[in-house]
C-alpha cells in the first residue's frame, strides 16, 4: 500500500508526480528544487542558498510525513555545475549528522527551472 504525503510547506509538484510517497516503512521523497514554497521563487544568491532551501523543502516534506532527516538513508544531489559541490556539501554537512546517509551526487546537463541544485531522498520511519 503507498500513500501520497503533500504539505503546503513545500513547493507543490509541477507535474504528474508527488512530492512524496510512502510505502512498507519508506519515504520517498521526489527531487527538491530550491524553490521558497512562500514566494515560488528561487531563493536570493546562489548553490549555497539554494541547496539550503532544497533541504528545507525535504525537511518539511519528512515533517509531514511523521519523519526528520535522521530517518533519512540515501539521498541523491544533482548539481547543474559540478563545480559548486564543494559549496553545496558545506551547506549539506549542516543539515545531517553521523550515521550520515548513503549519497550519490552528480552533475547533469540542465535542472528544471533553471537550477543550481535538486535533492531527493530516501528515508525509513
Amino acid at each position: 500500500m503507498k500513500k501520497a504525503i503533500s504539505t503546503q510547506n513545500a513547493p507543490g509538484a509541477i507535474g504528474p508526480y508527488s512530492q512524496a510517497i510512502e510505502a512498507n516503512g519508506f519515504i520517498y521523497l521526489s527531487g527538491q528544487l530550491p524553490i521558497d514554497p512562500t514566494t515560488g521563487a528561487f531563493p536570493e544568491g546562489g548553490i549555497k542558498e539554494q541547496t539550503r532551501q532544497s533541504l528545507l523543502n525535504a525537511q518539511a516534506i519528512l515533517k509531514e510525513a511523521g519523519a526528520d532527516l535522521s530517518n533519512v538513508v540515501k539521498t541523491t544531489v544533482l548539481l547543474a555545475d559540478i563545480a559548486d559541490f564543494g559549496a553545496m556539501n558545506e551547506v549539506y554537512a549542516e543539515f545531517f549528522s553521523a550515521p550520515y546517509p548513503g549519497r550519490s551526487a552528480f552533475a547533469v546537463r540542465d535542472l528544471p527551472k533553471g537550477a543550481l541544485v535538486e535533492i531527493e531522498m530516501i528515508a525509513a520511519k
